[in-house]
């Protein structure tokens, strides 16, 4: 092997451990027996007994996961059916809303979670839990889009013309016809938007009122103080959007690979 592969690999190793050795370092200590953050005294799940029994902690978690999941259902609607609206559109059209649809993709969080806050303030709308959720269908939105688009310009346009040609409603051509063949692609938008949703800081910040916090908020008030109650939360944190990553590139490729076995077999 030449001294370019074994430089090349070694600096790959030292990114590697860069990024997760940190993560690993604190997952193991979410376990320690004692307080310190520096040694390891021992095995035990004081912190997760500590954490679960926490008012604070399980109401931000069910924050969380509350906005996630409806933001995810109204976004990955309202995203899938304006990329099939969109695909439908004049190019010139098409184009200038996709353009407007990456600029909340492009533009730095602070700018869409001050953008949003203000809105919120001078529409008379209180901080709060609907804010927050209104927020994050906004900023989910534009990923949906982003992520269905692409399959949706493979497919033939022709087949819902023809499935309304032999009698089929425009509701019928697009949930019989349509909606099968981008299942995938809407999947795999809906677990980025869930992802994006509950791992998201800065814009619910901004959006939420007093008594509202997510688990992100909740992470940050509990890392100004020293409490190992954050390496246990955080862990759980790394776990759940670490599954839902591998859901997103497991279940498209699974869904593809069974279609291609129903072909083989028929």
């Amino acid at each position: 092997m030449t001294k370019s592969k074994w430089l090349s690999k070694l600096m790959i190793a030292l990114s590697l451990c860069f990024f997760y050795l940190p993560i690993i370092i604190m997952m193991v200590f979410s376990f320690n027996s004692s307080k310190s953050l520096t040694s390891w005294n021992g095995f035990s799940l004081r912190w997760y007994e500590q954490l679960f029994r926490s008012r604070d902690v399980l109401s931000s978690v069910w924050t969380s996961l509350s906005v996630a999941t409806i933001s995810t259902i109204i976004a990955t609607i309202v995203g899938t059916l304006s990329a099939i609206g969109l695909t439908k559109s004049k190019k010139v059209i098409r184009e200038i809303i996709l353009t407007f649809n990456e600029l909340p993709i492009l533009n730095p969080e602070i700018v869409t979670a001050i953008g949003l806050m203000l809105l919120f303030v001078f529409s008379g709308i209180s901080l709060g839990y609907m804010t927050m959720l209104l927020a994050h269908i906004t900023f989910s939105i534009p990923y949906v889009i982003l992520a269905v688009m692409p399959k949706l310009r493979t497919l033939d346009p022709n087949l819902t013309d023809a499935a309304m040609d032999l009698g089929a409603t425009p509701f019928q051509a697009l949930t019989k016809v349509m909606l099968p063949q981008i299942t995938p692609s809407i999947i795999s938008a809906a677990l980025i938007a869930f992802t994006m949703s509950f791992d998201d800081f800065v814009i619910s910040y901004f959006v939420s009122g007093n008594g509202v916090k997510n688990i992100s908020m909740m992470v940050y008030t509990m890392s100004k103080r020293i409490n190992p109650t954050i390496n246990a939360l955080s862990t759980i944190l790394v776990i759940v959007i670490t599954v839902i990553l591998l859901l997103v590139n497991i279940v498209p490729a699974l869904a593809v690979k069974g279609k291609q076995n129903e072909k083989i077999s028929g």
